[in-house]
């Protein structure tokens, strides 16, 4: 299954949740994200269809290995790129929302560069 953006979005989700709790559940990614529970349930099925998560028979959201690899590598963009766009002046709400678009579209080349001049200008 090739994700869209929206896939790696929940994913980073689930991550970002797991890492303040042990039980995430679809609410709390309703929540977090801002989107109906009917969305994040339709999701929620094509996350799991995917092989990206599972879910318990509490109805909590764990990310399979695949998952998380994916959702990790989202997160360290957007982790990366809002401290890149921080560092060159742009203030952090901006850089953050940025960032946020800029981690599903920019290629893992140019990441990897990126990455590499940052740690140069620390």
């Amino acid at each position: 299954m090739n994700l869209q953006e929206s896939g790696e979005m929940y994913l980073e989700t689930i991550l970002i949740l797991s890492k303040k709790s042990d039980s995430v559940r679809s609410l709390d990614v309703a929540e977090y994200m801002g989107f109906s529970k009917p969305s994040v349930s339709r999701a929620v099925g094509l996350l799991k269809n995917g092989g990206y998560i599972v879910v318990n028979e509490l109805g909590h959201l764990f990310l399979t290995d695949e998952g998380k690899r994916v959702a990790e590598k989202i997160y360290e963009r957007h982790i990366m790129l809002t401290e890149f766009l921080v560092r060159l002046g742009v203030d952090e709400d901006t850089a953050s929302q940025d960032a946020c678009r800029m981690e599903h579209i920019i290629s893992d080349k140019t990441f990897e560069a990126m990455k590499k001049y940052a740690k140069l200008e620390k």
